[in-house]
């Protein structure tokens, strides 16, 4: 199947497509807030620059796209039909960074979270998950 835009509509396109401030990333920062966790945001200074840093809890959270971070099991991470080679080396790709990201982090001394684009879709499971994990890292006294 051949591409319905021209090559430079699809470079447009493509070029609209956000890093930062996404909507699942924007979700799991209010629900972190409501919570009461402080962070910061892409912290240059670590690898991989993690979409959130919680450096009280010295933990990082990675909010990943299913399709690009391949999610195992998610039906958004498929692969397309057309240009197999190219789609499955970008793939390949970005598992591997993703993975030495991790290790320098852990290295580093910090906890490592992801959250998958698919587990935003429902915040209260999403908050439940993310204050279970950082609470069984890091307890602390619960709001009154």
């Amino acid at each position: 199947m051949t591409d319905s835009l021209t090559h430079e509509r699809r470079s447009w396109n493509m070029s609209r497509i956000r890093g930062r401030d996404t909507g699942p990333e924007v979700a799991v920062r209010q629900t972190l807030h409501r919570l009461g966790y402080r962070f910061r945001l892409h912290r240059r200074d670590l690898p991989g620059r993690p979409d959130i840093a919680l450096p009280k809890y010295r933990t990082v959270v990675f909010v990943q796209g299913c399709f690009w971070h391949r999610h195992s099991g998610c039906r958004y991470a498929y692969t397309p039909k057309t240009r197999t080679e190219f789609w499955g080396k970008k793939f390949q790709d970005t598992v591997v960074r993703d993975s030495n990201n991790r290790q320098l982090l852990q290295c580093a001394g910090w906890n490592v979270l992801y959250v998958w684009e698919c587990e935003v879709k429902n915040l209260q499971k999403l908050a439940e998950k993310l204050d279970s994990l950082l609470q069984d890292a890091f307890p602390r006294e619960k709001p009154p």
